[in-house]
């Protein structure tokens, strides 16, 4: 099993179990990727936390040994298009999702991450896509999701020359949520933050800013999702806490 899925309470942890070649990603793994998501996205997890195993990299990116010999057509209608599948469920699932990049992430590797909500770095992390020096392209979505995050020019500056991108520049760039030398404290008070408000309404918003962000209109879009939040018990329970001055408990209904 080199995707491997743990649970601690409602945070589900995702682990890319492949250290020997920095969790280079295969078919096979981003088979196992797709059923871990959406196993997730029908449970009562209220995150969901990608880590890489070993102390080398987040993720290197494709395994090349295993797209280098492919013919266009298996290219087009196959490696690429199961990276896409794979990465849109992960950036589709109602939870959020968050990266946890405690080494370099080049390649799909950083494209997987770009698929997550929240990104966060440790120090000395460094992030590319250097997939032109190969001869070939982002395929799994980077090229889109970088430049949605960065910008066409900063994009361009990553792919095209083959920037290495270091943590603080990062952050900066709005590349990645933050980086911290105590990382898995970092990860930690995300997570509870992010357990901490009323699941549905929580998902619901993240629906709400990926609409929006595609271009959605949030006046038509924000007034249904206010009816669907009404009918929750975990509204009342918001307010009645409010009221009582105390900590909500939300389950999720």
């Amino acid at each position: 099993m080199t995707v491997i899925l743990r649970w601690a309470g409602l945070v589900a942890e995702i682990l890319l179990d492949r250290p020997e070649k920095r969790n280079a990603l295969t078919p096979e793994m981003l088979d196992s990727l797709g059923l871990v998501l959406a196993e997730i996205a029908s449970s009562d997890a209220r995150v969901a936390v990608i880590r890489g195993a070993g102390d080398k990299a987040f993720c290197a990116g494709a395994d090349i040994t295993r797209f280098a010999g492919l013919s266009p057509e298996l290219m087009w209608r196959d490696w690429t298009a199961r990276g896409h599948r794979v990465f849109d469920a992960l950036a589709a699932l109602p939870q959020p999702t968050v990266a946890v990049v405690h080494g370099n992430a080049f390649g799909g590797g950083l494209e997987l991450a770009l698929a997550c909500d929240f990104r966060l770095l440790a120090p000395e992390v460094t992030l590319g896509l250097p997939e032109v020096g190969l001869g070939t392209v982002p395929g799994w979505g980077g090229t889109e999701r970088l430049t949605q995050l960065v910008g066409p020019a900063r994009a361009k500056e990553i792919i095209l020359s083959r920037r290495l991108v270091d943590a603080d520049t990062a952050v900066a760039w709005g590349l990645a949520t933050a980086v911290s030398g105590s990382l898995d404290a970092a990860v930690d008070e995300l997570v509870t933050r992010l357990t901490g408000g009323a699941p549905i309404a929580v998902q619901v918003a993240k629906q709400l800013i990926d609409a929006a962000a595609a271009g959605a209109p949030a006046r038509v879009l924000e007034p249904l999702a206010g009816a669907l939040s009404s009918a929750t018990s975990d509204l009342a329970e918001g307010v009645a806490a409010f009221r009582e001055r105390r900590d909500p408990v939300f389950t999720g209904h």
